[in-house]
């Protein structure tokens, strides 16, 4: 959907931003650009839409040269997401989304409902359309820049650095979001960031750029960090590119065991061991130390702060930060509902990445 061949830009000050990029982005994919700062990756992406005209070499976009296109037609056949979503501050969310049906010809009253059905699909309800972007939490902001970006249902989509200005939870969210429109949009997806974690998390393809806008790898991201390129793409996917890696190992060998549980809200007698604390909806609550001598009804005042749960069927790394983090040593497993499946501890994980290994080390030649 898009290529690169012998992309170069160079300003008029002797700056070099790319230098010969040569790079191809299959359709319905998420590629990720991603480096330190100052590398070229936004430069590199902005001359999708020509933003940015190259100095040499073409940019191909559905096997056509880019500029053979009118600019402002290009654009509007592209969907585009800045950091902090751009919105326009003087319009409504519902209008800032009917913004590109509009310049496309469609009515006001189509255009609007077109923004109100991609409102729902970013997860924003309806009722926000009346609202304005400073009204809205950050989140919401990119949620309705993603939906602006989608309004006239363009192949492409370029996202520079649209989730860096919101706190990691929302970030989180927002890249869970990403992730599950793909699967229902597959669109072609350029993405910009300069978090490792991110670029390996969304990408189904990474290219890292060292500075001067030098392509140093282009690569699935488990290949990434399993066989790095030079040192350069060593250091810049970090010294945890095993620990990062576990997001790759399938989690279907986790077997979670059974665990001695107490409610709250009940009497519960003194034992000599751990024990995990459900709510009556058997979601976990925390852990109740080894010999606690409760007075009267369990209370959740009581309980030791359970580190963080492993939802079944998720990547491996998070089953390890589970066992890593509980008191007890024993990681808390629960369903996509948030209840109780069972616990694992750090040897079970470590046994499931050796089979992984085994497995892996049987395939090669």
């Amino acid at each position: 959907m898009i290529e690169f061949q012998a992309v170069r830009k160079q300003y008029d000050n002797g700056t070099v931003a790319v230098h010969e990029l040569s790079l191809s982005v299959q359709t319905g994919t998420i590629t990720v650009l991603v480096g330190p700062s100052g590398c070229g990756k936004t430069t590199l992406m902005r001359m999708v839409n020509r933003m940015i005209e190259p100095s040499s070499g073409k940019v191909l976009v559905g096997g056509t040269d880019v500029r053979e296109r009118d600019p402002a037609q290009l654009r509007r056949g592209i969907g585009y997401v800045i950091q902090q979503a751009g919105l326009f501050p003087h319009r409504n969310v519902l209008d800032n989304v009917a913004t590109v049906p509009l310049l496309h010809g469609r009515s006001k009253q189509e255009a609007r409902r077109r923004a109100g059905e991609l409102l729902e699909l970013v997860g924003l309800p309806q009722e926000l359309g009346k609202r304005y972007p400073a009204q809205l939490s950050g989140g919401q902001q990119q949620r309705v820049g993603v939906a602006r970006a989608l309004a006239a249902d363009p192949p492409v989509l370029l996202m520079d650095e649209p989730f860096s200005a919101v706190d990691p939870v929302v970030r989180e969210g927002l890249q869970d979001e990403l992730l599950r429109l793909q699967d229902e949009l597959d669109k072609t997806v350029l993405f910009v960031t300069h978090d490792i974690d991110e670029a390996v998390k969304l990408g189904e393809k990474v290219a890292v750029l060292r500075q001067g806008g030098h392509l140093a790898q282009y690569a699935r991201p488990d290949d990434l960090l399993a066989d790095p390129a030079d040192d350069f793409v060593t250091a810049f996917v970090g010294r945890d590119r095993g620990y990062r890696r576990l997001s790759f190992v399938d989690p279907d060998g986790v077997r979670p065991e059974p665990v001695a549980t107490v409610e709250l809200g009940t009497k519960v007698p003194p034992e000599p061991r751990w024990r995990l604390a459900v709510d009556g909806d058997g979601r976990p609550r925390g852990w109740l130390p080894p010999g606690s001598n409760v007075d009267g009804e369990l209370a959740e005042a009581q309980l030791v702060a359970g580190g963080s749960l492993y939802t079944e069927h998720t990547p491996l790394r998070g089953a390890l930060d589970a066992a890593l983090s509980a008191p007890s040593g024993q990681g808390v497993v629960v369903d996509g509902d948030g209840r109780l499946v069972g616990v694992i501890t750090t040897d079970h994980v470590l046994d499931v990445i050796a089979q992984h290994r085994r497995g892996v080390g049987e395939g090669l030649p």
